[in-house]
């Protein structure tokens, strides 16, 4: 059940207000909107708990999200409005409170006075939670203590797995994206080059030009040997299997409290293979360091290890992870946004930053790889390749007569229940004209005979003339011998199809294309959709026929009224 408080105030993004604005012309993050902490307050009254103090943590005005701690009468919590979506909120306070159920050290959900984990209020879903104390960063300059953060990581993600979001929340998962995740980077990457082309007069756009070139093979090379790995055998387990990703791990989310690491700021997480949280901490701790150290990474590998073990497979995987080009795009992707400012005035320190870097990363891999075959080969199936042909569905209640009527009824009956007679027919080359040499061929059974009854009741008044030179009869002949000879080319395709079937029943495969004019044209689509569309327009020929049978029976009760009334009158 959705508890939901009603308001005319919608919740949005209010970096835009004077008052978010800093000095330095940046949005700081210790305001936010009177009418959001109005609201505050009304989703509290649903909470049992007196709260006599409320003071703002940090809020994110780009997104239309904050946190306050507040004191109450059960000592200090917690209230945050989630920026994102309820139904993909609900997807993040699902996972926090099973985290909480297998003994993770993530805050705790205070529930509401009916039982409920969150209030929408605003467009927004509102979460209380336990206030952790005392709760201090790690420092990230003892290896020791970046050991305990990596190690806090991995228990974080073993206790994570079998975790099955409530009904209705909307799944987050990255599980599958891997291979766009490196095909966006590369083609970032030739976004880069093309830029600094574009804005060659700055000095940093030749430094650019000059690593690109190195960067983007690293790139392709890496994604090569990602393609090659066992990726797919392992996302074939499923997500319940991985478990989750922070997605934003690092030293503000992950701090040091009561019986170790406390993971907290859970809006972010997803399905994931969860490696790939300990590949940006590496990562982004090497580049704060100004180098890759072989002594930090693997230390920090080993403690994750130790909090959730992990096989050859999985750190394959980081090896390829932490190759690829991820940190040089991760500093240089502002040139895509704001390159007339960002060329000449950051571009040319961050790129020797991330050159230095990138320098002694070569020789820690190198050694790292080496430490492959300490980890167990994990146990992946191999990946079914499986065809599936999908039935053709056929309506219950189609007028069997209408079948026959339209042109090709029986090839398309052939190729329904014939397999032989549809391989033959998918074998069959494709013609490079139409079938029939003019539109009237093409023109449905159905649609001629009703033209030609039109004309016949019309008495040839369609074709007389606006003079009075013309006479009745002679529009009449002109009538008939066009349904005749409208009758006699019917005649001549019927005759062609049955004297030539297999022509007829290529003209029903779905390699071929059978074109016209009046809105009778079958175009190249799969089976299925191609029998819907004969089935349709069956339909509806037997609709028409239906309603014309309806009419010619009410112009017979007509005219026998009016030859009955005459008969009384003499």
């Amino acid at each position: 059940m959705i508890e939901e408080i009603t308001t005319s105030y919608v919740i949005e993004p209010w970096d835009h207000l004077m008052m978010t604005q800093s000095a330095d012309g940046s949005v700081h993050d210790q305001y936010a909107p009177p009418e959001l902490e109005e609201l505050a307050r009304q989703v509290m009254e649903r909470y049992d708990m007196s709260v006599s103090g409320m003071a703002l943590i940090t809020a994110k005005p780009d997104k239309g999200g904050a946190i306050w701690r507040i004191q109450t009468n059960h000592g200090p919590r917690s209230i945050k409005v989630l920026h994102r979506t309820p139904n993909r909120s609900l997807f993040s306070i699902g996972a926090q409170d099973y985290l909480v159920q297998q003994g993770a050290r993530v805050p705790a959900l205070i529930p509401t006075r009916e039982g409920n984990l969150h209030v929408v209020a605003g467009g927004k879903a509102w979460i209380v939670t336990e206030w952790v104390e005392p709760l201090t960063p790690v420092s990230k300059i003892e290896l020791a203590e970046v050991r305990e953060l990596c190690r806090g990581l991995g228990e974080f993600h073993r206790l994570s797995r079998g975790y099955v979001p409530p009904f209705g929340a909307v799944k987050a998962s990255r599980l599958y994206r891997w291979p766009k995740f490196y095909e966006k980077i590369i083609t970032k990457l030739r976004w880069f080059e093309e830029i600094a082309q574009i804005y060659s007069e700055f000095p940093a756009s030749g430094t650019l030009l000059s690593m690109l070139a190195q960067v983007k093979s690293e790139a392709a090379d890496y994604y090569q040997m990602f393609r090659d790995s066992a990726y797919e055998r392992m996302v074939g387990m499923g997500e319940p299997y991985w478990g989750l990703a922070h997605q934003d791990y690092g030293w503000s989310n992950g701090q040091m409290g009561p019986g170790g690491v406390w993971i907290i700021d859970l809006d972010g997480v997803a399905y994931d293979i969860p490696i790939r949280d300990l590949r940006k901490l590496i990562t982004s701790t090497m580049v704060d360091m100004g180098g890759w150290d072989l002594a930090w990474v693997r230390g920090m590998i080993e403690a994750y290890n130790e909090g959730n073990p992990i096989d050859r497979e999985t750190y394959e995987l980081l090896w390829i992870d932490m190759a690829f080009p991820n940190e040089f795009y991760k500093h240089v992707k502002e040139i895509v946004y704001l390159p007339e400012t960002f060329i000449p005035t950051e571009l040319e320190p961050i790129l020797n930053l991330v050159g230095a870097v990138e320098a002694t990363k070569w020789p820690v891999l190198e050694e790292l790889r080496a430490d492959m075959m300490k980890y167990p080969s994990g146990e992946y199936p191999e990946v079914q390749q499986v065809s599936f042909v999908a039935p053709l569905m056929l309506p219950e209640m189609l007028p069997a007569a209408s079948w026959f009527e339209r042109p090709g009824a029986e090839a398309f009956d052939e190729l329904a229940f014939m397999p032989a007679a549809e391989e033959e027919a998918a074998s069959a080359a494709v013609p490079a004209a139409p079938f029939f040499p003019s539109q009237r061929g093409v023109i449905g059974a159905s649609r001629r005979r009703r033209r030609a009854r039109r004309g016949r009741r019309r008495g040839g008044r369609r074709f007389a003339p606006r003079s009075g030179s013309g006479s009745a009869m002679n529009a009449g002949s002109r009538s008939r011998s066009g349904n005749s000879y409208s009758r006699s080319n019917r005649s001549r395709s019927s005759a062609a199809s049955r004297s030539d079937p297999a022509a007829s029943r290529v003209r029903m495969t779905g390699s071929t294309r059978r074109t016209g004019g009046s809105g009778n044209v079958l175009l190249r689509m799969p089976g299925r959709t191609r029998a819907a569309s004969v089935l349709r327009r069956s339909a509806r020929s037997a609709s028409r026929r239906t309603s014309r049978r309806q009419a010619g029976s009410r112009s017979s009760t007509r005219r026998s009224a009016r030859f009955l009334r005459q008969k009384e009158r003499r």
